[in-house]
């Protein structure tokens, strides 16, 4: 045998075994069958004619004139931000969709002396204010300095450095609410090392630049972490103060410890967490170009690349895990705000999970070397990694599915699946009476909601074929749950310490697709569920009826993405201007007259609005917010929905031709429900998306 074939056929052994090991890292959640079995799995005759909406695409273009002093944050309209993506997908003609929408007859139910009273408001693109496009509070921005920044920084680290007290507050707050969420340290070893920080001070010896970066990285997601009233009370100034010390002393010794030709594990830990306390709720280029950079040196670090292969002792192990993956996180949440698509690969990498094992556990002398099957240190983090990792498979999905190469179907059974084996897998670990494992379950309910929600939501508004109600019923469904979870992550009480990381976790999109979703349909069974949530998202004047609520909502939304838009200068495909305007036919008894105009301007039957509900996958928690959410009205559906968004205008397909009003139905016939079945119990997923008539 030659030398070339010789090489090739240890490269081939090399790549068979790197799979291998990736194939264990996933823990059984990708290799027990949540893909074999749908892969190749005959595409539903309902699905042939599917085509998710063009009026998304995953690559933005912007005019050379484009005002880029603007604040790439997108608008924001109650506790909703929405730039020019949507789910991830390029939208730059959302505000002209939303005009066909608010002037198709068929969603206006006003009677005619509130339609003289009020007319169709017209774009008012210079009269806007721009108060809704500037960063809410929340908002971090990386200094221009950090990006720039060459050799040693001027500023001395006594600059920043409080009082030992004060840090170790800070501390504290770090290790309670930040650590058990968004673990990137081993934490006895940090304590170590933390002891050995303030030694130096203490002596007047400067510590190393990686331990600095580290120790005020930590601090600076404290002060993050901490509400307002709390910092005033135990240091006696103003949050955002204090908050830009310790960003500016993190940025300080992230440069001096040579961020941008590192080596050091420890300055790839302190750089992870600076980046989890900004990328939050509002998330601009800069913090996606920033995301990009880390990558590139873990990569250059080999972090992608498990620590067994280098004979690493199990903390070293235990930590390059952690950082890679809270990489792969940010990866996700900076790919989904600023596009176009996730810079990692499954297949270009093969660093394992952690185990799930308690820290203390990895210093001992003979440390674990597998999971255990209870709640330990790792358990929330694990969630949230197998399911971001989920959705990174999810990510590369999509284009197969507009190529044809993959079936809804199919996609939609590895979602099933791995939610399942992830369910079985976690809840039985999760004791509802310690808050931390409440939070735990509301995350991973809203992550496999979210999930249904990526695949669907460009479906949901397709302008060609009408999505069979199926599908769409898993969208309702999903996206209700999503949002229930999200409120109660965000206001109950118990969960409070970890509610300042929920903007990372969602973003409320779902609101606004579920918005047009009742407003299009006010007879939807999940109608009242989603007004809840919807009143707590929008928070519109209470003494509005629904129908009125929505208008004005959809309306400001319209007007403020138009303003947004035209000083963007985004670009449409010359195929999407064409479009615009087209959407697949109505079912019949999709529309409001089973109710009368009074009971679909109420919204029929209202339950209490703005308050989050206590029940997570059928277990309710205790809220001290007041009396429980009045009981399901009859017909309700016990589940919650999702994503979904306002079909309207003129009924035209692509081609031109006016569809077969009965074309759905007459499809769904020929499908074989066995296997969907399986999936989907027919008793939850009839079909049945509307509240029985009143009439």
């Amino acid at each position: 045998m030659g030398s070339l074939e010789r090489v090739l056929e240890q490269d081939v052994a090399r790549n068979n075994a790197r799979k291998e090991l990736r194939k264990g890292a996933l823990e059984g959640a990708q290799n027990s069958g949540v893909y074999d079995d749908f892969e190749f799995a005959p595409e539903p005759e309902d699905e042939k004619e599917l085509e998710p909406s063009p009026l998304g695409v995953l690559d933005a273009a912007y005019d050379e004139d484009a005002d880029d002093d603007l604040m790439d944050l997108g608008v924001q309209m109650g506790k909703l931000r929405l730039t020019d993506r949507l789910g991830g997908f390029f939208r730059p003609k959302m505000s002209e969709e939303l005009t066909v929408s608010l002037t198709d007859a068929r969603n206006d139910r006003r009677p005619p002396a509130e339609k003289a009273l009020t007319p169709d408001p017209a774009q008012s693109i210079s009269s806007m204010p721009a108060y809704f496009a500037a960063p809410g509070p929340t908002y971090i921005a990386p200094t221009s300095s950090f990006f720039f920044a060459t050799g040693s920084h001027g500023n001395s680290l006594i600059d920043f450095l409080p009082s030992k007290y004060a840090a170790d507050r800070l501390m504290q707050q770090y290790w309670y609410a930040v650590h058990p969420i968004a673990r990137t340290v081993h934490k006895p070893s940090f304590q170590r090392r933390y002891d050995i920080f303030w030694n130096e001070v203490v002596l007047g010896i400067e510590p190393v630049g990686s331990l600095q970066a580290l120790v005020f990285a930590a601090m600076f997601a404290g002060v993050v972490s901490m509400p307002e009233g709390k910092i005033l009370e135990d240091f006696g100034v103003a949050k955002k103060d204090l908050q830009e010390n310790f960003q500016q002393g993190t940025e300080t010794a992230l440069i001096r410890a040579n961020i941008l030709r590192t080596t050091k594990t420890e300055t790839m830990q302190a750089f992870v967490i600076y980046m989890i306390s900004l990328c939050r709720d509002q998330i601009s280029r800069a913090h996606s170009a920033l995301v990009g950079m880390g990558i590139r040196l873990a990569e250059c670090m080999a972090l992608h690349r498990d620590g067994t292969e280098y004979g690493l002792k199990p903390v070293e192990i235990h930590v390059r895990r952690l950082v890679w993956y809270q990489l792969c996180f940010l990866d996700i949440r900076t790919c989904e705000a600023q596009g176009p698509r996730p810079g990692i690969r499954q297949e270009e990498f093969d660093t394992q999970f952690p185990l799930n094992v308690n820290d203390l556990e990895l210093d001992q002398d003979v440390a674990p070397v597998k999971s255990a099957e209870c709640w330990t240190d790792m358990t929330f983090s694990l969630i949230r990694m197998e399911c971001h990792e989920m959705m990174r498979t999810l990510w590369f999905d999509r284009p197969k599915l507009e190529k044809k190469q993959i079936s809804l179907t199919a996609v939609l059974g590895k979602i099933e699946n791995f939610r399942k084996i992830t369910e079985e897998k976690y809840l039985a670990m999760v004791d509802d009476n310690i808050p931390i494992q409440q939070c735990a379950r509301a995350v991973l309910n809203i992550l496999l909601r979210r999930m249904h929600i990526m695949i669907l939501h460009r479906y949901h508004n397709s302008v060609a074929v009408r999505i069979p109600d199926r599908l769409r019923q898993i969208i309702l469904t999903s996206g209700t749950e999503l949002l229930e979870s999200a409120i109660l992550l965000e206001t109950h009480r118990p969960l409070a310490p970890w509610a300042w990381y929920s903007g990372a976790i969602q973003q409320y999109q779902v609101a606004f697709l579920l918005l047009g979703e009742v407003w299009a349909y006010p007879m939807r069974k999940e109608s009242d569920r989603i007004w809840r949530c919807l009143d707590f998202v929008f928070e519109p004047p209470p003494e509005l009826t629904r129908d009125q609520k929505a208008r004005l909502i959809l309306t400001e939304i319209r007007d403020r993405l138009g303003v947004y838009s035209q000083v963007r200068r985004l670009r449409a495909p010359t195929g999407m201007l064409q479009r615009i305007g087209m959407s697949p036919p109505r079912k019949t008894g999709d529309d409001a007259s089973a109710l009368s105009p009074a009971e679909v301007g109420s919204g029929a039957v209202q339950i209490g609005v703005g308050r989050a509900p206590n029940t997570i996958m059928g277990v309710r928690f205790r809220t001290d917010d007041g009396p429980d959410p009045a009981p399901q009205q009859p017909g309700e559906d016990s589940r919650a929905p999702s994503l979904t968004s306002a079909t309207s205008a003129p009924t035209t397909m692509s081609n031109g031709m006016t569809p077969d009003l009965n074309m759905t139905d007459e499809l769904m016939n020929d499908i074989d429900w066995n296997e969907w079945d399986k999936l989907f119990p027919p008793d939850v997923n009839n079909g049945e998306l509307n509240m029985p008539s009143f009439s």
